[in-house]
């Protein structure tokens, strides 16, 4: 089987990417997702709160003794000194891009334009191959449009575009009006890939404690159906590569994922549920499906049951909704 491809212009051994996750914050960690066969590698995010506080603290220690007795002036404490936050992970990115043979692709979460960009020219300049603009954006006030939303995405991308030379892929939501004008848009503006999607942090009402409680949940192969949805509407309208992230649990549905339309597939639950090996387990698999269906290639799978470019894509969507709702009816239904 020939599970080689490309993303974003990078050449990867096969389609299955780790997406950002704890599994990556350290170098013994990056070499065992490596290990485990897995194409390219995306670190955990990079987020600007994480930065404007290490700059903060750094600041309050270094002045904080001119405040105090002039021999302290020369004294810089050891916390100082030490790889932590931001810096540990442009020190991350450098040893793990000379230390393993598949890419290593930046996330960044930034919150305000100066953030996205001088944080992305780091990474670069760090030995990121890539970077993953993490774009984790909730519009709490309900004066926001909708338009002004779309709108940020997009400067987002152009800004940290104009500011490095190296790949970009914009992680987002599925919560627009219309979210393939958006993909459209963030085309046109030169992403050179789309991650779909990302999963907004979601809390949760204790009654017992009175308490809004935060919840991360790993993802369900069910999850994976609305990405599959848009890669396969999408495929064949962008010229942005397009990445798969969430509901990945087996094989299958890595090639639920790539007969959808994607050029790569990301998981992270999977992996950390059953640990970085089971990436072999994925790969593996795969080769075995692809074998029994006579498939040679991913590039000779990849988008065989997209939505045809010349289809009307609200009139095969509300076809598949009508032939859905008739099977569930007639007692077709088939619980997850």
């Amino acid at each position: 089987m020939n599970l080689a491809t490309s993303y974003m212009g990078l050449q990867l051994r096969n389609p299955l990417v780790a997406s950002a996750s704890p599994l990556s914050y350290t170098l013994d960690g990056v070499r065992r997702l490596a290990d485990s066969g897995l194409g390219a590698i995306v670190l955990f995010s990079l987020f600007e709160e994480q930065l404007r506080e290490e700059e903060a603290r750094r600041a309050q220690i270094v002045d904080g003794p001119a405040e105090s007795f002039a021999e302290a002036l020369d004294y810089v404490p050891a916390a100082v000194k030490e790889d932590t936050g931001p810096s540990r992970y442009l020190d991350l990115i450098e040893r793990a891009a000379a230390t393993v043979d598949v890419p290593i692709i930046a996330s960044l979460n930034g919150i305000t334009p100066e953030g996205w960009t001088d944080y992305a020219r780091a990474l670069q300049d760090a030995g990121a191959a890539a970077i993953e603009l993490n774009v984790y954006y909730l519009p709490g006030d309900p004066d926001t449009s909708g338009r002004d939303v779309e709108h940020r995405h997009v400067e987002i991308l152009q800004r940290v575009k104009d500011a490095v030379t190296v790949p970009i892929a914009v992680k987002l939501s599925p919560y627009f009006s219309s979210f393939g004008e958006v993909a459209l848009q963030l085309d046109e503006a030169g992403a050179d890939a789309l991650v779909l999607f990302n999963r907004f942090l979601q809390p949760d009402v204790d009654p017992e404690a009175l308490a809004i409680v935060p919840r991360v949940t790993l993802s369900n192969p069910a999850d994976g159906r609305l990405p599959r949805t848009w890669i396969a509407l999408l495929h064949g309208r962008v010229r942005a590569d397009l990445a798969a992230s969430t509901g990945v649990e087996g094989p299958s549905d890595v090639a639920r994922y790539l007969l959808a339309g994607a050029d790569v597939v990301m998981t992270t639950s999977a992996l950390l549920r059953h640990g970085p090996e089971y990436a072999g387990v994925l790969l593996d698999g795969l080769s075995a499906w692809m074998r029994r269906k006579g498939l040679r290639s991913v590039d000779e799978l990849r988008g065989m049951l997209a939505v045809a470019t010349s289809a009307d894509r609200s009139a095969h969507e509300r076809a598949g909704y009508v032939s859905a709702v008739r099977a569930a009816n007639s007692g077709g239904y088939v619980p997850n």
